[in-house]
């Protein structure tokens, strides 16, 4: 899908391009054989130029989001394989069996933080100040 994309982009960018060297070729012609005044010549000039800068302009643009685009697609392997590692890790995947070890340490935390939780509130009241 996207090298059709691509494709497309590329017909596009051929045509700016001749256009563009169309417009340098008129504004060359203009110059040399028809007697234009200065002010007509200057304004040809600053055309071409705002031309050539907002065609530079969309290069660099399209350089900077194919940069991000490859990495976007590096971070995406990268989140992928960190999540593969992470379910080796806590045996998820193949073999529902080993799904319950995360279950299980799930719950016991809960519990440990129960338990210290408590320890805590009697410890606390215990060592207030006495009068």
């Amino acid at each position: 899908m996207s090298s059709s994309r691509d494709r497309v982009e590329d017909t596009y960018e051929a045509q700016n391009d001749q256009r563009l060297d169309e417009l340098h070729s008129k504004i060359r012609t203009l110059r040399g054989v028809s007697p234009i005044s200065p002010t007509h010549s200057c304004l040809l000039t600053k055309a071409l130029q705002v031309t050539t800068d907002i065609n530079n302009d969309v290069e660099r643009q399209n350089l900077m989001l194919d940069d991000t685009g490859d990495r976007f697609n590096s971070f995406g392997a990268s989140l992928s394989q960190s999540a593969r590692r992470a379910g080796a890790a806590f045996g998820i995947g193949n073999g529902g069996l080993k799904t319950w070890r995360v279950a299980l340490f799930v719950v016991g935390f809960f519990l440990a933080f129960l338990v210290v939780r408590k320890l805590f509130s009697l410890w606390s009241s215990s060592s207030g100040p006495t009068a």
